[in-house]
């Protein structure tokens, strides 16, 4: 780092000063402020904006879903609503989650907005092919809601087969053409992230200068990249199947159903790291922030972000462990299931061993990443329950699974959504939220969260199976624990979305770098001007070079 960047005693480098005092006029959000602008812009940062609302929405309309699915399971007969109605209550909750908000969320936004930042570039590779994107996913997301207004799909958001061929009388055609689309839009992001980390970092910025952040999107991509292709193929395949009857999952037709699972699955899983991976690139910028220091094993982060993102290809068949495959593939299976877990326990050993005897600060964004480290741990112990053999004959297809997987899912990757929109929200806006009231939401959402989805650790451990729309009386009471719990969830998750849009017209106006953090996204002005830097950013010598242990790092490295 130059002199001017240097650490010294505080470990403070303060943006350029023209960088920090642009006017209103010359930052991305008020260059310019008609409809067109933002509907043809090809400005990466607005582009993450359109997708940050339109993601929104998506989550609204699948969080009111999933409330639907828990006010039925207040009552073990089903008096509530018709089993029909629960059926595709359930399962436009999980086409909606997973297709349209989880997979896109980090890295269509955080990712759009702020790749470039981060290597000091001006925009993505390619600024047209990335508006492209958010197009291809808006039309895919929203044919797929057509199926909702025409009467809803009942398949579950996996589609198998022959259910979604033959026997289901739902809209199921629609729903899928809608999935396959917004898949050509993950491959179009990843595309663009891998040609941009690649070819336009600035100078000086070489690999291991790199976020942890950035690394984490480019595993992400090359996921996008390599297993979306598998998807839209066995998507292309049961459209096929179910207009012409060509029999290829059917087996009324000569196909076989378990071929489905194996193309499905075979994306499906890293997809779980699609949504996995950018929430731990996003608290590998929190923690260093907050705890003011330098985050430690930058490059086992790094690696193990690779790490996760090549071995997560070779667990596909522990989804199949009941269904038949041979007895040598599923111990396969489980012991490379096992081995996924080192590169994730290797992250939450560097996130906590970067938190010890760091100057801890408590703010929203850092309740949220120590609240993502617990469940996500939680989540994946429990997922080595699942990845044992005979364990999983018990609780294959229980609410053990469900829970399993909102622990991941909604603890890790909806929890590092939150926590990395707090902490980029002054950049994304050049505004401050009520900070009282950021901490009271993650506060409500850790609790109500764990009252939703631990008592569906214990009800998958006594075997209620998942997706019935009845059950044994002697559930009741864990199953009103779990419906009021998401009560509780559903009011932390309203609050931020009142606190932030207030703070967007009443907020007071955010620094450069509210935060103290490193990295060049916090070089330029709070909102940043339309070219992202109005000077070259300086590349610093040493990435997270927080004042604890800063002068180790600088010895490292020479």
């Amino acid at each position: 780092m130059s002199a001017s960047g240097s650490i010294g005693g505080t470990a403070r480098r303060e943006p350029h000063t023209p960088e920090s005092t642009i006017g209103r006029k010359a930052d991305y959000l008020h260059a310019e402020s008609t409809l067109r602008s933002w509907f043809l812009t090809t400005d990466h940062k607005r582009i993450a904006i359109l997708y940050l609302v339109s993601i929104t929405g998506f989550f609204v309309i699948g969080a009111l879903a999933a409330g639907v699915v828990r006010l039925a399971l207040v009552v073990p007969n089903g008096a509530i609503m018709t089993n029909d109605t629960y059926n595709k209550a359930f399962t436009i909750h999980g086409v909606v989650m997973v297709w349209f908000f989880l997979i896109p969320s980090i890295p269509a936004t955080f990712g759009n907005f702020l790749i470039p930042l981060m290597i000091g570039a001006k925009d993505l590779a390619f600024p047209k092919l990335n508006l492209t994107s958010w197009y291809v996913f808006m039309a895919g997301a929203l044919f797929t809601l057509v199926s909702v207004v025409l009467g809803g799909v009942d398949t579950g958001w996996t589609f198998y087969a022959p259910l979604s061929t033959a026997f289901s009388n739902t809209w199921v055609l629609p729903a899928l053409i809608g999935v396959t689309i917004v898949g050509f839009s993950s491959i179009l992001t990843g595309l663009n992230f891998v040609v941009t980390i690649h070819t336009m970092r600035a100078p000086g910025m070489t690999w291991f200068k790199l976020p942890i952040f950035v690394w984490a999107h480019y595993a992400t991509s090359l996921i996008f990249l390599l297993a979306t292709p598998v998807i839209t193929t066995a998507l292309i395949l049961l459209i096929a199947e179910r207009a012409f009857h060509i029999g290829v999952f059917d087996p009324a037709y000569g196909g076989d159903p378990v071929l489905f699972q194996h193309l499905f699955w075979f994306y499906s899983h890293p997809a779980v790291y699609i949504m996995v991976l950018p929430g731990m690139g996003v608290i590998s910028e929190i923690v260093p922030a907050f705890a003011q220091k330098k985050l430690f094993g930058y490059r086992f982060v790094a690696y193990a972000s690779i790490g996760l993102a090549s071995v997560t290809f070779f667990v596909w068949g522990h989804h199949m462990f009941v269904n038949g495959q041979s007895d040598l593939a599923s111990l396969v299976f489980s012991a490379l299931s096992f081995a996924v877990a080192v590169p994730s326990a290797v992250k939450v050993y560097n996130w906590t061993a970067t938190i010890h005897k760091g100057s801890l600060r408590l703010d929203t964004p850092m309740l949220y990443a120590m609240g993502y480290i617990g469940l996500f741990v939680l989540g994946g112990l429990t997922g080595l329950y699942l990845a044992t053999l005979a364990i999983n004959q018990h609780i294959h297809a229980t609410y053990f699974v469900v829970a399993h997987f909102h622990y991941i899912m909604v603890g890790g990757t909806v929890l590092a959504f939150l926590g990395g929109l707090h902490f980029w929200w002054p950049k994304f806006t050049g505004r401050m939220y009520s900070e009282p009231w950021g901490r009271v939401s993650a506060m409500l959402i850790f609790l109500g969260f764990n009252v939703t989805f631990f008592p569906q650790f214990i009800l998958g451990y006594l075997g209620m199976p998942r997706r019935y729309a009845t059950y044994p009386a002697e559930f009741q009471l864990l199953n009103v624990l779990s419906s009021a719990g998401a009560t509780i969830l559903a009011a932390g998750y309203i609050f931020p979305m009142l606190y932030l849009v207030y703070s967007l017209w009443f907020g007071r106006k955010a620094p450069a770098n509210p935060w103290n953090a490193k990295g060049l996204e916090w070089e330029t002005a709070s909102p940043p001007p339309t070219h992202n830097f109005l000077t070259p950013p300086e590349v610093p010598r040493i990435p997270y070079d927080y004042p604890i242990q800063a002068q180790e790092s600088r010895d490292q490295h020479g």
